[in-house]
């Protein structure tokens, strides 16, 4: 029987040739996911090993109670207690370190380069580190130049130096976040590993530090320090563990610190990042799972006709004394091999694909140097799924071929098609269902919280599970009910063709209901992808409708000013801002972290604003209260959501309270005298050494010893005064009425102070804007104000001014690019519906090749068999498509309805995009059509009636 098998397998190969692109096509999205992510991996094991290059860490011994923190790269990892820089010093004497320090890193500074243009990547964020002679990164080989030094010299890594074409010697500016400096190129150095497209500039640590201590709210406490055994070359890890173990040894009881081998640390931080990354490979493996049950369709419409055209011989197998069994095995031996074959051939596409995004990648300025190979694991269960796949879409036309008694097989003719009545039923009381589902998500959410049963329980479920549900049994009920509804929508779709081209229309939309299960599986395979793109339009649609409502309808600002450099606003720029001719307002919303109501967390985002955000920029809606009243008297401004959750209302009094770090004046009162102590004991005890060296005739050496004295007493005199201030923990607390609460779907996640009770609450160093709006004066022209504030700004390099449809487009855009990206992943199921109709048509052209030969002899035209074949594929592209449309549609308005509180305020349905879905279906269906009308007419019509 597996002889058999092979042998039909060898005879049908050419029709397992659709079914074949179609396995393939799914397989090599399964193995490019899998492909894609151990590349990812890969590289960020790579990076780690050089840029977390030390032998030891230490850090605070106890984790905190938020448990994780988000890392500049949108990693999370588990986040300690801070420690004290000055730990450095203590653990730099511990036997076998080399150096100990501080390693200062900036995120968001931009490079511009020497025309004056910002140096950028569609990769990781640039990067200031500091590094220096004496605190160098063990990682970082310097190809020419050297270390920089002082607030005017850069060093470059090589990538950042080839996209900026700077070299050493060349003047180029850094923008920190208080502004734009000049500086000079000292050198440019190169790391084993690619870092990722990101801008790595090295910078003397003391700027490091000095820009670094702006931004934090504590200057004389830092997340670790890092250790070096030695300068050159790496620890072993059991030399790392030794060396751990001895600095925690040394480490004051009081600390708070615990020393970790590096090995340890890059452990950690490696899998927290590939961790952050992990959402890569389910979004890939969506799409194959989409590709894949779209290419079961194709299977099992395949399968179906070769057990149709092979039912006389299974028939006589089992007359000669085959079982069940053995005519079941003679499929799925064909099954087998055809599975074998795709999947071989989507392994090979897999590895093709990660190879063109890595090439891609690299010329978008994102390279890449992880390993792109798939491996055997990878290429296995590709090989395992594409096998499975292709199983499960034969079995049941080889259940079919085994069970069917042999007298009735002898003759198709008595053979006829299943009822499909029960099904539809079956599947239109699902599809019914799955709209229940969804009406009971809609209903969850115009409740808002109340809940539209009386069982809390269910009022309390998460909106996803009706969605999700309704979703299923709503795509599979279609799917069941299909069959039942192709004879009405053969006659309906099949209308307007069959009057205007009389013969050929009548005909097709005849064949088009002779195997209503393989109609409708074909009009399937359409049909998920459609639904897919259609929802995600409408939803797309509704979200830039929502959007451009809100700023044409409640945004008052003329400007919006956003910054390149990490979302930071110079106070300068601010200030200039402020100043520019024809400037009315300019309203600031600054973040404050870390602030606590009643001694929790609001769940939301508090900022501290002017009165003239609702005045200026977007009006507050308010269920309670007067908002701009409010702000002005300094009461709190609460979101609706927030309210609702903490059982607020207006006239309620909160606690708000928040911890900062503010100068303790005694300690450093206390350390200023102590260094005073400290250089007065040194000056006198080098000046004891001078007398006696000049007492015993050695007065070369009491005139080396009086300079030593001048330089020291010079260099303490020049000693940064920062290094000598000492800091405490504060927690600020405030009682504050609450005066309104704010509906608008722009605030109701928020709480809002004013900008002297937040200052009072929270650290001013801290509270960077969020973002920024200018309002000009009435009656001036916009476009000269603009210019003006552009002029004003262009000094700080990397700051953007965009004008109401700027605006509007810049995040209408941030859609499109989302959405790009989806419908061209989502264009693989429709272009493996394509091959579906094509292979459909192929095998009916087959078992219908008598007929068009009898069509022929009687003297229909060439014209018309190609213009009967093109029909019937249109009807079945459309009756998908409209099928795919209607769900699709469907499900976006009310993915719409149901999150209406959180953006999507405005319907829009995309009419032209889905007119022109429905036109494309048509030139689809009539392009599939192409291929197996040619087939059908190159047979001899002597040859055609005469064939079995």
């Amino acid at each position: 029987m597996i002889r058999i098998g092979l042998r039909d397998a060898r005879s049908h190969f050419s029709r397992f040739i659709m079914s074949i692109v179609a396995i393939a096509l799914g397989v090599s999205f399964v193995v490019g996911s899998f492909c894609f992510r151990e590349m990812l991996d890969s590289q960020v094991s790579q990076m780690m090993a050089t840029n977390a290059d030390h032998d030891v860490y230490v850090r605070g011994a106890k984790q905190t109670k938020s448990g994780s923190t988000l890392l500049a790269s949108g990693s999370s990892m588990a986040s300690y207690n801070a420690i004290d820089v000055n730990l450095a010093d203590d653990i730099a004497k511990v036997k076998g370190v080399s150096s100990a320090r501080v390693v200062y890193s900036l995120t968001g500074v931009v490079l511009v380069d020497n025309h004056g243009d910002a140096v950028t990547t569609m990769g990781s964020p640039s990067m200031a580190i500091g590094i220096s002679a004496s605190a160098p990164w063990r990682s970082a080989k310097f190809t020419s130049g050297t270390y920089p030094q002082g607030e005017d010299e850069i060093a470059l890594h090589s990538f950042a130096a080839e996209r900026s074409g700077l070299k050493v010697g060349d003047k180029a500016k850094i923008v920190y976040s208080d502004g734009p400096h000049d500086v000079t190129v000292s050198g440019i150095f190169s790391t084993s590993a690619s870092q990722a497209g990101a801008i790595i500039i090295g910078v003397d640590p003391s700027v490091a530090k000095a820009q670094s201590d702006k931004q934090s709210d504590d200057a004389d406490k830092t997340a670790q320090i890092c250790v070096y055994g030695n300068a050159t070359t790496p620890l072993s890890e059991s030399e790392q563990q030794r060396l751990a173990d001895r600095i925690n040894k040394a480490l004051p009881k009081d600390s708070q610190a615990h020393a970790v081998t590096g090995d340890e640390y890059r452990d950690d931080s490696t899998k927290a990042t590939q961790d952050s990354l992990g959402f890569i490979q389910p979004l890939i493996l969506i799409f194959a799972v989409i590709a894949l049950f779209v290419g079961s369709f194709i299977i099992a419409n395949t399968f179906s006709m070769i057990v149709r055209e092979s039912m006389r011989g299974y028939a006589l197998l089992r007359s000669i004394g085959a079982s069940p069994a053995q005519v079941f095995s003679t499929v799925i031996v064909q099954a087998m091999l055809l599975g074998l074959v795709g999947s071989g051939v989507g392994i090979a596409l897999g590895w093709g694909m990660v190879r063109l995004i890595v090439m891609g990648l690299a010329n978008m300025g994102l390279p890449l140097t992880g390993a792109a190979d798939p491996s055997i694991s990878d290429m296995v269960i590709g090989l395992i799924v594409g096998v499975l796949v292709t199983l499960v879409g034969a079995a049941l036309p080889a259940r079919n071929a085994a069970l069917a008694p042999p007298i009735q097989a002898m003759n198709e003719t008595v053979n006829p098609e299943k009822p499909v009545r029960l099904r539809g039923i079956a599947g239109t009381i699902m599809v019914v269902l799955g709209f229940g589902g969804w009406a009971f998500a809609c209903a969850m959410a115009a409740t808002d919280g109340d809940g539209p049963t009386p069982w809390d329980a269910v009022n309390h479920i998460s909106i996803g599970w009706p969605l999700g549900i309704g979703a299923a049994l709503i795509v599979i009920g279609v799917i069941m009910a299909g069959p039942a509804f192709v004879s009405p929508a053969g006659n309906i779709l099949g209308w307007l063709p069959s009057r205007i081209f009389t013969v050929t229309g009548r005909l097709a939309t005849r064949n088009i209901s002779r195997s209503k299960r393989r109609t409708s599986n074909t009009a399937a395979a359409l049909f998920v992808g459609v639904a897919i793109v259609s929802c995600l339009g409408v939803v797309a649609s509704s979200a830039k409708a929502s959007v451009n409502s809100l700023v044409d309808n409640g945004f008052e600002a003329d400007f919006a000013v956003t910054s390149a450099s990490f979302g930071r606003l110079p106070d300068e720029a601010i200030a200039d801002i402020r100043n520019t001719d024809g400037v009315k307002t300019v309203t600031t919303n600054r973040l404050l972290t870390g602030v606590k109501y009643d001694g929790r967390s609001a769940g939301g985002v508090t900022f501290a604003t002017q009165t003239h955000l609702f005045t200026d920029v977007f009006a507050a809606e308010t269920t309670e209260g007067d908002a701009v009243k409010a702000l002005r008297n300094g009461e709190l401004l609460v979101g609706k959501n927030i309210a609702e959750d903490r059982g607020w209302h207006v006239g309620d009094r909160v606690e708000v309270s928040a911890e900062n770090t503010v100068v303790d004046k005694e300690a450093t009162e206390q350390a200023q005298a102590d260094y005073q102590a400290q250089v007065q004991a040194h000056v006198q005890e080098l000046q004891n050494e001078a007398q006696r060296m000049a007492a015993s005739g050695d007065l070369a050496g009491a005139q080396a010893k009086t300079n030593e004295i001048q330089q020291y007493t010079a260099d303490a005199q020049n000693i940064d005064p920062q290094t000598l201030v000492r800091t405490k923990k504060e927690t600020t607390h405030k009682t504050i009425k609450i005066g309104a609460i704010v509906s608008n779907s722009v605030y109701r996640d928020n709480v809002m102070l004013n900008d002297d009770i937040a200052e009072q609450i929270g650290n001013k160093q801290t509270m960077f804007p969020m973002s920024l709006y200018v309002k000009a004066k009435a009656g001036t022209d916009i476009a000269t104000v603009k210019r003006n504030i552009k002029n004003a700004v262009k000094k700080y390099y990397t700051i953007s001014v965009f004008d109401r449809d700027e605006y509007k487009s810049t995040m209408s855009s941030l859609i499109d690019q989302v959405l790009m990206i989806l419908y061209a992943l989502l264009a693989l199921s429709i272009i493996i519906a394509i091959f579906g109709i094509v292979n459909t048509l192929a095998l009916n052209v087959s078992e219908r090749t008598r007929e068009i030969g009898l069509l022929r002899a009687i003297g229909t035209s060439r014209g018309q068999v190609r213009g009967m074949l093109g029909i019937e594929a249109a009807v079945i592209s459309v009756f998908g498509t409209v099928m795919g449309l209607a769900v699709g549609v469907s499900a976006g308005v009310v993915i719409r309805a149901v999150y209406a509180s959180e953006g999507l305020e405005t319907l829009a349905v995309p009419w032209t995009q889905l007119l022109i879905f429905l036109a494309l279906s048509i030139v689809v269906g009539l392009v599939s059509s192409i291929s197996p009308a040619s087939r059908a007419l190159r047979q001899p019509v002597l040859d055609a009636v005469a064939s079995e």
